[in-house]
């Protein structure tokens, strides 16, 4: 897997501050993506044990508490990037079991494989759904367009 961009230090995407993880690849190049530089696999950095290592060292950093880990891109529920995320978030959950994983994706919750199921289990928030430009609305928090659906998991 790949990744754009880790935020040890996030207060935007999602609530509380939190470490965040743009990562590469995205099939759903939907138009008016706020993040296009992303959707193919091969761009951004390789995601090394170094990186998880840093978020898990972040995410247990007492001098500046983070609610928890988000997760985005990109899409980390793409097919080549589960594996890896699948790996964080068992880890996270492992090592930091108060913390919450949120993750966006722009597949539909009832379209996941498998496999993407097994990260989605272990998710705190679920935000899904494909950007649609012509239901954008700026006024919506933690999501752009007024189709993608934040579920609440845990």
């Amino acid at each position: 897997m790949n990744y754009h961009q880790y935020y040890p230090i996030d207060v935007v995407n999602g609530p509380g501050t939190r470490c965040t993880l743009f990562v590469a690849g995205c099939i759903h190049q939907c138009r008016g993506c706020y993040n296009q530089s992303t959707w193919r696999l091969d761009s951004g950095v390789p995601f090394t044990q170094e990186i998880e290592d840093s978020i898990i060292a972040d995410l247990q950093d007492t001098r500046i508490n983070r609610q928890g880990l988000s997760l985005s891109g990109g899409d980390p529920l793409h097919p080549a990037n589960v594996p890896a995320i699948l790996k964080l978030v068992q880890r996270v959950r492992t090592v930091c079991p108060q913390k919450d994983i949120w993750l966006w994706t722009g597949y539909k919750r009832e379209e996941l494989t498998p496999e993407q199921q097994k990260v989605v289990r272990l998710l705190n928030v679920l935000v899904d759904g494909k950007f649609e430009q012509s239901l954008y609305d700026p006024g919506l928090i933690w999501r752009g367009s007024s189709n993608q659906v934040i579920h609440k998991l845990r």
